[in-house]
């Protein structure tokens, strides 16, 4: 005779046949914010069943509440055991989780930018194939610019941000289907049909079996925080004070303590005051719990109801169920076995349903302890891929559906080797470059980059090791730049090869605001040549102050190959040649010089001064008068006379000697004569 689990008030549904698997007993947990999870003990009259045909398949539990009124479990197996028989039945034992466990069989590293929680919880869970899901949500939830899930399952990823937000969920059950529900306040609740008033009534009493009750009742009170206080930092805000505060007002000794915390993981504190909120009301909802037991099968977690008849008033007030472990068993298959004594018993965990319910912040966010190193990724077609902060984009190695490009990342700051206002040094990480990347507090959410590092494709820029005495600092053209386009400061540290290298692709610029000093071979007799070479001009200019040039050995040599040599001198010039001479040769064309104003002295304290000119002429023009002078003897050219005056004149003429005028006077003093082999007066 065909065994069938028809017209029984509990029963189970299944992948296989209506009546291949029988129930027999359930017993399991639901609960806020947790999977639930139903060990279901099932029989059969056939003993090789395929246990893959079951395994992951949805499975109901019926319980009929009265003639119009079912209540179903439903949800995945996750487990699936053959236990022995019963008599003649095979007896087999199914885990039965919402699919939500499934995400505890999936993990990933992956990167969210500008969503909320609610929308991340909602794309993990689609991109699973899982949709039965209800938002039943009355807060505003800010948009994350930076969440990452690393190294972690969808489950604990989800569940961590959940906790953060205050938000939590519980399954509604229908046949065949289950439905996760997200909530965050009382108005996502409601009363099971039938089950809006419970009636208490303790073991013992006359009337326990009137109708469902509850028969066991308790509740008690733990001191928890009174006040959660958190801050953070905001580099945009350097100076803004984040901290803020939730409190809970509680009328017990010993209620006002407060926790601290940072980072509280926000930078408005409108977000972070949402978030101190959801702390203390994580705490304060274990604040008073009752615990209860009875036969009311429509207790649900997340159900309300409201207690009456107990003893005490001020426990005949609504409550929110916040767990429940559920106990059904069916009545023997076997012939002439007997029914059970209590078919359907529960024992559950309450709170005032005025009382904000979150869930406790047990999920740990992983940590990363120490570095990494990301590449550097920007916008197509840029070298450079930077903000005003100098910060740039990473694709880190974990990242497999980051496209390479300004998307990948947040802004990801860099730290440099000094950071002042408007002052300090900077080298942005250029598109191609690997980078150390750390986490502060090891929070995947704050990466900060911290050095950069060579590989196989970004190579140091001097060959290693055969260059190993060299560092310095090399760059690269942008864009288009190659290794032949490059600022560049090196050093040499080799033994006897020393050497400061400079290099300026294009133009280099030096400003001294006050000294500036250079000494070549200082303190070394036999070295210190100093080699200037210049393309095209050179110019120097001195606002203010003199300059001066001091060579205290050999020569000054200035040679201008092709090309004109001009000096202009606003005021006085003075050329100064204390021993030795000074020879000025012009090979062709003129020499020119030129007072325009004031007078022209040359001056030879000892010596001669010679004039010559080996051919051509030689003219001195005046405007008013020449002047030459010996001691008392003088030549004086004017325009309209020359007067030649001294103790003696002789004029000689080796062949002849003329002395013409319209006039003409010879007179002295004493006497006068005139000699010659022949005198002709007239």
């Amino acid at each position: 005779m065909t065994v069938t689990q028809k017209n029984r008030a509990f029963r189970v549904e299944s992948s296989l046949g209506s009546d291949d698997l029988l129930f027999q007993r359930m017993s399991g947990t639901e609960q806020l914010g947790q999977l639930f999870e139903f060990y279901v003990d099932v029989l059969s009259e056939s003993h090789s069943i395929d246990l893959n045909k079951v395994l992951g398949e949805s499975m109901t539990i019926v319980m009929e509440i009265d003639d119009k009124t079912t209540r179903y479990f439903n949800g995945i197996v996750t487990s699936f055991a053959q236990d022995g028989s019963v008599g003649d039945l095979a007896r087999y034992r199914a885990v039965v989780r919402p699919w939500l466990w499934l995400l505890t069989r999936t993990s990933d590293c992956r990167i969210f930018q500008n969503q909320s929680v609610p929308e991340i919880v909602a794309e993990v869970m689609k991109q699973k194939g899982f949709t039965d899901v209800k938002k039943s949500l009355s807060g505003q939830y800010a948009k994350r610019e930076y969440c990452v899930q690393y190294r972690e399952t969808d489950f604990d990823f989800i569940s961590r941000l959940l906790e953060s937000e205050g938000i939590y969920y519980y399954f509604t059950h229908e046949k065949k289907k289950h439905t996760l529900v997200l909530s965050d306040s009382q108005s996502s609740h409601s009363k099971t049909t039938g089950y809006d008033k419970i009636p208490y009534y303790p073991l013992g009493g006359s009337n326990r079996r009137e109708r469902d009750h509850i028969y066991d009742w308790s509740f008690s009170r733990e001191v928890q925080p009174g006040t959660v206080a958190i801050t953070d930092y905001d580099f945009e805000k350097p100076k803004a004070d984040l901290k803020v505060k939730s409190a809970a007002s509680r009328s017990h000794a010993q209620s006002k303590f407060e926790m601290f915390d940072y980072p509280g993981g926000f930078v408005e504190t409108k977000n972070g005051e949402n978030y101190a909120k959801a702390r203390i009301e994580s705490w304060q909802s274990q604040h008073e719990i009752v615990t209860g037991r009875g036969n009311a099968r429509g207790i649900a977690s997340g159900a309300l109801f409201t207690l009456e008849k107990y003893p005490r008033s001020d426990q005949n007030r609504e409550h929110l169920v916040i767990s429940v472990t559920h106990e059904l068993e069916s009545d023997s298959y076997q012939t002439g076995g007997g029914g059970t004594a209590e078919p359907y018993k529960c024992t559950f965990r309450a709170i005032d349903s005025k009382q904000s319910f979150r869930l406790p912040f047990t999920t740990p966010r992983p940590t990363i302890y120490g570095p990494q190193t990301a590449v550097v990724v920007g916008k197509k077609n840029e070298d450079i891929w930077t903000d005003k902060y100098g910060r740039v984009k990473v694709q880190f190695h974990w990242d497999r559906y980051g496209k390479k490009d300004e998307n990948s990342s947040c802004w990801v700051r860099v730290a440099q080797m000094w950071a002042g206002k408007k002052w300090g040094g900077i080298h942005i990480p250029r598109i191609g470059q690997e980078v150390v990347v750390e986490f502060l507090e090891g929070n995947p959410d704050r990466p900060l980059i911290t050095g950069s590092v060579y590989n196989a494709d970004q190579m140091p820029p001097y060959d290693l090791p055969t260059s190993m005495t060299q560092s310095g600092i090399k760059t690269r053209t942008t864009k288009q730049g190659n290794d032949k386009t490059f600022n560049e400061l090196r050093f040499d540290d080799k033994k006897d090869k020393e050497l400061v290298y400079m290099h300026a692709e294009r133009d280099f610029e030096r400003v001294v605001e006050n000294n500036d000093t250079l000494k070549v071979g200082f303190d070394k007799k036999d070295k210190g040549d100093q080699v200037t070479q210049i393309y095209n001009n050179c110019q120097l200019t001195i606002e203010k102050g003199n300059r001066q040039v001091e060579i205290k050995e050999l020569d000054d040599i200035l040679t201008v190959t092709k090309g004109n040599q001009k000096v202009t001198v606003e005021n006085d010039c003075t050329l100064d040649v204390k021993s030795g001479g000074r020879a000025v040769t012009i090979a062709g064309k003129d020499d020119v010089l030129t007072v325009s104003k004031g007078n022209l002295n040359n001056t030879v304290s000892q010596g001669d001064y010679s004039l010559k000119i080996d051919s051509g002429k030689c003219v001195i023009e005046a405007g008013t008068s020449i002047t030459l002078k010996v001691g008392g003897s003088s030549i004086k050219i004017e325009s309209s006379k020359i007067s030649i005056k001294s103790n003696e004149v002789s004029v000689t003429g080796d062949s002849k000697a003329v002395l013409k005028g319209t006039k003409a006077t010879v007179e002295a003093s004493g006497d006068c004569t005139i000699k010659g082999s022949i005198v002709k007066i007239n």
